[in-house]
């Protein structure tokens, strides 16, 4: 009976991921408590290096499993108490109410975003004008709504054109059941046009994605980790704007100039063009939609329009915290469009409950770092620079890191260990607000280089339309290079050379206030 019993244990054990790594976080397991007694800050690193290690392997197994057998254990064995993981968590509220409440509230504005996208698609003809379309109307859009969710929009399009085709293709009508994945069915005279748009859909999704990292780093919700840096320096919406404007604007500059660029000399995987057979079955698709549409539906359409105007409005005038902006949200957008029921309501937060839950493990680990003082000798080693020359090596440190790892979990790490330099007088006032906009541009732009880095990416990656447009791990590595190496040279750059001036010119414009002292209230608290 035992013999029986420990195989199904560990084949049910962290599921379908493979056997070395099932062993390897059972590894991890039996080593953590012994390292802990024989050096605690030996161990400390161990952890945050196996926790990283999950959050890289996420395709193999959602990391909040692995990660969160992690943390517990190390509350177990001393490395940190519930008491801090609780204080974590507590101290940042705001950004778990922003994925419960944001993320759910954008998910029944989800027509408004599809009719917008989809019209982009059939109307516009250039595949430069396209393209470009595509990157900043995902910058906007995530400038002020969830990245996630316009990947999720942008994927929603591009999975329904594809399999519009795709049935148009095998020789099937729109009525009928259809398997997309079976290219068996496929007409041979209709196998290259399929391949010509699964070039373009790449194309389009690859810069969809690169506009949400562009229009991410801009505003204080645009990533879950700005919400953060935001609330330790006290800033709102619009300073926060201002202050990363001396970086974001001559990236946003850059990344467009890059779209441009690659489309014109078709390298990297891009310039594939729409083949127009394909371009006419889509359109009349969307025509016959149109005709479809109801006065109700258009009326939801107006209603979500108006909805995303209050939407900015109350972001940029900060009237109350992001998370209950996004529940004000969900409130108008259902009770409009007659949503009542509990169980339709469920289906708008499955997208980022995983994810908060993973965010509370992050802060278990993060309150490791704190007990432990794991940082305490690099941010030291760090701060013995001086000047821009200080800034840019935070820019290198938290880009590097945010390459491999999650950018959120980073941008924590370093904006509370530059928050107690603060706080032990190592550093000043402006010289933090500086450090905040290094360490927030760093997280954000150098992490667009894998799937790991950003969240959007690895929505993409993870989804069912990427093994259907033939888009890998190693392709997306491969065709975000060029924007990798354009946005982190020009961000390090104008950290390096323009940072400190263009602040300096800010503040005389008023845009922008010194901040006397310290953090405000218990910000800076660990």
């Amino acid at each position: 009976m035992q013999q029986r019993v420990l195989p199904a244990i560990f084949k049910n054990f962290l599921g379908n991921s493979p056997q070395w790594y099932k062993y390897t976080i059972l590894a991890f397991l039996l080593l953590n408590p012994i390292l802990f007694q024989l050096n605690p800050y030996i161990a400390g690193w161990v952890l945050v290096l196996e926790f990283i290690f999950t959050l890289a392997m996420a395709l193999k197994c959602y990391p909040l499993q692995p990660g969160g057998l992690l943390a517990i254990e190390a509350m177990f064995i001393g490395m940190t108490s519930a008491g801090q993981v609780e204080h974590e968590i507590v101290q940042n509220v705001d950004v778990i109410l922003l994925l419960i409440f944001m993320v759910a509230g954008i998910y029944f504005m989800k027509d408004l975003l599809l009719y917008i996208f989809t019209k982009l698609v059939v109307s516009v003809r250039s595949k430069t004008v396209l393209s470009l379309s595509f990157t900043l109307a995902a910058a906007f859009l995530s400038a002020f709504l969830d990245a996630l969710t316009v990947m999720a929009v942008v994927i929603a399009v591009a999975m329904g054109f594809y399999s519009i085709y795709h049935k148009v293709a095998s020789g099937k009508d729109s009525c009928s059941e259809h398997d997309i994945n079976d290219d068996n069915q496929v007409r041979p005279v209709n196998r290259q046009e399929l391949e010509e748009f699964r070039a373009f859909l790449r194309n389009l999704l690859m810069h969809a994605s690169i506009g949400t990292a562009l229009g991410g780093v801009c505003t204080m919700v645009g990533e879950p980790q700005n919400l953060i840096i935001a609330e330790r320096a006290g800033w709102f919406f619009g300073e926060f704007f201002f202050r990363m404007l001396p970086i974001t604007l001559p990236v946003m500059i850059a990344g467009v100039a890059t779209t441009i660029l690659l489309e014109k000399t078709k390298t990297f995987g891009y310039g594939a063009k729409l083949p127009v057979p394909i371009h006419t079955i889509l359109s009349e698709h969307a025509k016959k939609l149109e005709k479809k549409r109801t006065t109700r539906d258009k009326v939801n359409l107006a209603i979500q329009a108006v909805i995303a105007v209050w939407l900015i409005i109350g972001l940029a005038l900060h009237l109350a915290t992001v998370g209950l902006i996004g529940l004000s949200v969900i409130i108008f957008a259902t009770a409009s469009a007659g949503i009542i029921e509990e169980h339709q309501l469920g289906k708008a937060f499955e997208e980022a409950l995983p994810f908060t839950a993973l965010l509370c493990v992050f802060f278990s680990i993060v309150a490791v770092i704190i007990d432990q003082h794991l940082f305490t000798p690099v941010i030291s080693w760090v701060l013995t620079f001086e000047g821009q020359l200080q800034l840019v090596m935070f820019f290198i440190a938290n880009g590097l890191l945010s390459m491999v790892s999650d950018n959120v979990f980073v941008g924590t790490v370093y904006i509370n260990e530059v928050a107690a330099a603060l706080e032990a007088g190592q550093i000043s006032r402006d010289q933090f607000d500086l450090l905040a906009v290094a360490i927030n541009t760093g997280t954000n732009l150098p992490s667009v280089a894998t799937p790991n880095g950003q969240a959007a990416f690895l929505f993409l990656l993870t989804s069912t339309l990427a093994p259907v447009l033939r888009l890998s791990y190693g392709r997306m590595v491969f065709m975000a290079l060029p924007y990798t190496i354009v946005l982190t040279v020009v961000g390090l750059s104008m950290t390096l050379f323009s940072l400190s001036d263009m602040t300096e010119l800010l503040y005389q414009w008023g845009l922008i206030q010194h901040h006397s002292g310290g953090l405000p209230g218990s910000l800076g608290g660990h």
